[in-house]
């Protein structure tokens, strides 16, 4: 009787893994190729400059002082309509999915508003705050809203229904409830939620700057288009990829943090 081998594993596949080193690894080589082709003249540096002249520019505006202003500027605006936005769609979301009148009247009208792009109501808001600050954090916060409600009430409906009327059938408070077995089972979903509402609080501060404002990172990119400096104008987009990635690492670890116990 023949004697059969080890039967190789045919598990595998359809299961990618992340690999150390190849991003950046990918990054060097993009940026390599892309110096390479402008030194070149591959590339005219009216249209794409130099990632060294870039890098200049980027430099000089950390140098001068310049980027600070514009940086805080727009970070403060991002936290004020972010937390406005997040706390009002936060109490609507859960309201909405634990309360049977607010989910009725609440469903429909975030349906039909949520598509609207919020950055076309700034008008709007400039009429009813002024051209200050308070008309971009109210944009920002409108942007950020229903985006959170979605992400509150999909997670409220996502928790097992069965979690609940267990812990009904053993006469726990509808308010622990809420606080130990709703809430704990939505935070993922809300989680998720916040991250997406950061990407949209970053967009929505770039579009009001650039329509109304005098600092800001938004500010500085149009002014740099307007100049037709394109070695400024790639370095203010550079500083918003960075701050894009550092609140996205900050969610990502506040996530991890939070959902330990799952």
């Amino acid at each position: 009787m023949a004697e059969h081998g080890e039967v190789p594993f045919r598990g595998g596949g359809f299961a990618p893994e992340r690999r150390r080193g190849v991003a950046p690894a990918a990054f060097v080589v993009l940026l390599v190729a892309w110096e390479a082709a402008a030194r070149l003249g591959w590339i005219s540096p009216i249209f794409l400059p130099r990632p060294s002249a870039i890098a200049a520019a980027l430099v000089e505006l950390i140098r001068s002082g310049a980027l600070w202003g514009h940086l805080g500027d727009s970070i403060a605006r991002i936290a004020g309509g972010w937390v406005l936005g997040t706390a009002a769609g936060f109490l609507a979301g859960l309201a909405i999915g634990l309360l049977a009148i607010p989910r009725s009247v609440g469903i429909p009208f975030v349906s039909a508003l949520f598509p609207i792009p919020k950055i076309a109501l700034l008008p709007l808001m400039i009429l009813w705050f002024g051209i200050g600050e308070s008309s971009k954090i109210a944009t920002i916060a409108l942007g950020v809203f229903f985006p959170t409600v979605i992400a509150v009430y999909a997670g409220v409906d996502g928790v097992p229904r069965n979690l609940i009327r267990m812990a009904q059938s053993f006469g726990v408070p509808p308010r622990d409830i809420v606080l130990k077995i709703v809430l704990p089972g939505a935070w993922p979903a809300i989680l998720s939620g916040f991250r997406i509402t950061a990407s949209i609080g970053l967009i929505l501060v770039v579009s009001a700057e650039m329509i109304g404002a005098q600092r800001g990172i938004g500010q500085f990119v149009l002014q740099a288009g307007n100049l037709m400096i394109p070695e400024d104008l790639l370095a203010g987009i550079v500083v918003l990829s960075l701050l894009g990635l550092t609140i996205g690492t900050v969610l990502t670890r506040l996530e991890r943090r939070l959902g330990r116990w799952r």
